[in-house]
């Protein structure tokens, strides 16, 4: 001890900084062997991957303007934050889009707006906007479900996401009376902090899976009666991120907990295949469906990014002989979303959601099967101007994903998949995890659920309608190209949505399906 006082006496500061460098130095020469511009540029080399790995915080915040980033600008973040903060979330001296640009939105507002009549549930909560059609209603479902709100936590994992992240929007969801989906990583803890959920499945069965890997009815009996919060499942077809890839989960990531709650065994790596083991064909899809919804009594939907058309076809002409089917369609985008996916899959596999939405409608719309269908869409839709070309195209729900996290603190740094998520939302890290204040977080998830309703009612009013499933698809417009500049939603996709029958607010409320009761 002695001896490395006095060595240090001995030594200025400055000398043990020029020791270290050289140090560096003769390893970046002499030993590593990865990285080349490390070898020809010692000590110096570093700084390259340096910036390399904070380039998405520079360019956020100093490089990008307003509306340059995706897959969510600075002006698309900056209205989730004030809105989940209950901030000043408007913006002055008009827009500064591009409004001329190819796909930009315009909604048709009417002479005279929609008046609220006195004693009107929105006079009494103004951000109240429950789903107008019932889950399970026309297969008559033991435990029929009405969303009460059209906006909602989208499926993400416990496991992709962090306890405390999935704590925060349970309970948030619950303050703002709408439905969390579970993801396919199982019904955890922390999503039973009394919000609806939708608990949702893929082919890895997480938490209603046999130990070779297959699909549990009994575990999924079980689960139901033993977690009345479960309003409906969902059967994952594909996701938008990567559509027919499967997945593997390290053993490494996989305590107690997760082991526990997924079903799986800790430490060993658990392989998601790409495709389902229950089922391989559309017939064998449309039994699982009738046995799920037997035994459990629930609503049971599934979930899909769109792609080729013709086994969709195959449902429909299945749904219109045997007048059964999915209660619930889950139109998942090509945009992708919070699952990690090679860019070949992210950027090219499956149709963007207004594609792929408009295709696969049309094939139910085509067969006057839409009545029977509470049609769910999810991707990037979390803002009240694509809420509405959502449901004049014939969307019944919303699910929001990256814009829930971003609720809760996401800042968008994009690495959801390292588990370095600096804001604790999409790591297992304790310490990370330990930023997030849960009661405060479910707060703002609440708070921004309550302004896109409230926003989406207004602008729903400014049309003329009580209610945003009275949107059409002539009620908005949608920039074409230079030979047709601006054409209705029913001109660009071909087809007008079908009616859905609705004769107020206040028989929505009433419902005795209603989400919460």
């Amino acid at each position: 001890m002695a001896y490395q006082i006095v060595l240090a006496t001995i030594l200025p500061w400055w000398a043990w900084m020029l020791i270290a460098l050289v140090l560096i130095a003769i390893w970046d020469i002499f030993i590593q062997k990865k990285h080349t511009i490390k070898h020809n540029y010692p000590i110096v080399g570093h700084l390259r991957y340096w910036l390399e790995s904070i380039g998405p915080e520079m360019r956020q915040y100093f490089v990008a303007n307003n509306r340059e980033e995706l897959p969510f600008n600075r002006i698309e973040r900056g209205w989730i934050y004030a809105s989940a903060k209950k901030e000043n979330n408007y913006e002055g001296f008009g827009t500064d889009r591009d409004i001329y640009a190819h796909q930009h939105v315009f909604i048709k507002n009417s002479m005279m707006a929609y008046k609220i009549p006195q004693g009107h549930p929105n006079e009494l909560d103004p951000s109240f906007v429950p789903c107008a059609k019932v889950m399970g209603a026309f297969n008559n479902r033991r435990k029929p479900y009405r969303p009460a709100s059209i906006v909602n936590v989208s499926a993400m994992s416990f496991g992709s996401l962090s306890a405390a992240a999935v704590e925060a929007m349970n309970i948030g969801v619950k303050k703002s009376g709408a439905y969390h989906n579970t993801g396919e990583g199982g019904l955890s803890p922390y999503h039973k902090q009394g919000g609806d959920v939708i608990f949702h499945f893929g082919t890895g069965y997480f938490g209603v899976r046999t130990p070779d890997g297959n699909f549990s009815m009994e575990k999924m009996r079980k689960l139901v009666d033993e977690n009345p919060c479960i309003k409906a499942i969902e059967i994952k077809l594909s996701q938008g991120a990567k559509p027919g890839k499967g997945g593997v989960l390290p053993g490494a990531k996989i305590t107690h907990e997760l082991a526990e709650i997924r079903g799986v065994e800790v430490g060993k790596d658990v392989l998601s295949p790409a495709t389902h083991k229950a089922f391989s064909t559309v017939p064998e899809l449309m039994a699982l469906i009738e046995q799920i919804a037997d035994e459990t009594g629930l609503p049971v939907g599934i979930k899909g990014a769109i792609g080729k058309l013709d086994q969709w076809e195959e449902l429909a002409n299945l749904m219109l002989k045997t007048g059964k089917g999915p209660d619930f369609i889950t139109v998942d985008g090509g945009e992708g979303g919070t699952g990690a996916a090679p860019p070949s899959f992210a950027d090219h596999v499956s149709l963007p959601w207004v594609y792929g939405f408009s295709s696969v409608y049309r094939v139910f719309l085509e067969r006057q099967l839409t009545n029977r269908i509470v049609f769910i869409g999810s991707g990037k839709l979390g803002f009240p101007a694509k809420a509405a070309m959502a449901f004049a195209m014939g969307a019944d729900c919303i699910n929001v994903a990256r814009e829930a996290m971003m609720s809760i603190g996401c800042i968008q740094a994009q690495v959801c998949h390292t588990n370095r998520c600096p804001t604790g939302i999409a790591t297992q890290n304790k310490w990370l995890q330990n930023g997030i204040n849960v009661p405060l977080k479910s707060d703002r998830l609440a708070q921004y659920f309550k302004t896109f309703r409230k926003e989406f009612l207004e602008i729903t009013h400014a049309s003329g309608y009580e209610h945003p499933c009275q949107f059409t698809m002539d009620d908005v417009q949608v920039n074409l190209d230079d030979n047709e500049l601006n054409k209705s939603l029913a001109y660009a996709y071909g087809y007008n949505k079908a009616k859905v029958a609705f004769k107020g607010v206040q028989e929505l409320k009433d419902c005795s399906y209603l989400g919460g009761k």
